[in-house]
Parts: C-alpha cells; structure tokens; sequence
C-alpha cells in the first residue's frame, strides 16, 4: 500500500514537472536570482528559463495550440495567431502566457485597450511578469502617456533589472514625462 502511494505521489509529480507555467514552484527562486543578478549575461540566462517554463502549458492540446499561435504571430499570420491564442485563453483562463502573447499580438495589430485588457489578466495570474509591464510600457507610450510607461516599465526593472534596453528606455521617458521631447 505504502509502495504504491508512493508510486502515484511520483506519477503525479513528474506529470506536474511536465506542464509548467506560472505556477511552477521553480519560479520563485528563480526570480530571486534574476533580481540578485551580477550582469546581463546571468540575467539572460534566468529570463530565458522563466520564460521557458511561463511557456509550458498544462496539457498536449494547450500547448500544440500555444505553438500553432506563436509560430503564426512570428510568420506574421495574425489571423491564425488571434484565433490560436483566442480558444487558447478560453480553453485555459489560468495559462497567463496566453493572455500574454494574445496582448502582444494585438499591440502589434494596434488594438491598444484588447491589450492592455490582455496584460492585466497576464499581470492577475503572475504579477511578476516583466514582459507585460514592459509591453504595457510600449503601448503608454504610443498613446503619449510617457509618465504612465516610465511606472509600467520601473515596476518591470524591479523584477527584471537587466531588463533589455530598459533603462535607456526608463530614461527617455521620463525625461520626457518632465517635458524634454528628446
């Protein structure tokens, strides 16, 4: 009886060791070694991990769909991509990289509010996600908003302080937030 408890308590970790997201307990220390890092290149490779395991769905079929919606946003396919990430976030309203990338799809087709919609729900299910602030960032800044942007993208440097290009972004906008249209 012990053996097999034992046995079930392994499936159901390693089946939970195989679908991710954002709510896998690796992240934690994860983001305490982003924060705490010495340089860029360390950084770099703590935020391709983070964004590795945010990429993990909880099933085959979520994850095919993730694949099928990115792989179309990346060939420029924004019809395919909006209707993958579309049954994607219905399928699964918890997966947070989801929303995310249905965010970034429709900044890139200029809807603006489908994506600030899309970054609160990703920023409601992992607070952490410094993609987000950043993409949340971009778009304050295309509506003139540089004081709003600089906050979204401070929050994202506190959580990522090698963020790419984001101080020297941090920077232009607040320095025309203060009235320097540089």
């Amino acid at each position: 009886m012990l053996a097999r408890l034992a046995v079930m308590v392994m499936f159901l970790l390693l089946a939970r060791a195989a679908a991710a997201d954002q709510t896998d307990p690796q992240l934690d220390g994860l983001f305490m070694r982003l924060r705490d890092a010495a340089n860029a290149n360390d950084a770099g490779a703590v935020e391709a991990e983070i964004w590795r395991i945010w990429g993990e769905a909880t099933d085959r079929d979520a994850q095919a769909l993730y694949k099928r919606g990115v792989a179309a946003m990346a060939a420029g396919d924004a019809r395919t991509a909006g209707a993958a990430f579309d049954l994607l976030v219905q399928l699964q309203p918890r997966f947070a990289e989801a929303w995310n990338k249905r965010a970034t799809l429709r900044y890139l087709i200029g809807d603006d509010e489908g994506s600030i919609a899309d970054i609160r729900q990703t920023l409601a299910l992992e607070p952490r996600h410094f993609g987000a602030l950043s993409g949340l960032a971009l778009i304050l800044e295309r509506q003139d908003r540089p004081g709003d942007a600089a906050r979204s993208l401070k929050a994202a440097l506190v959580i990522d302080p090698f963020l790419q290009g984001g101080r020297d972004r941090l920077h232009v906008l607040e320095m025309r937030a203060a009235g320097d249209p540089t």
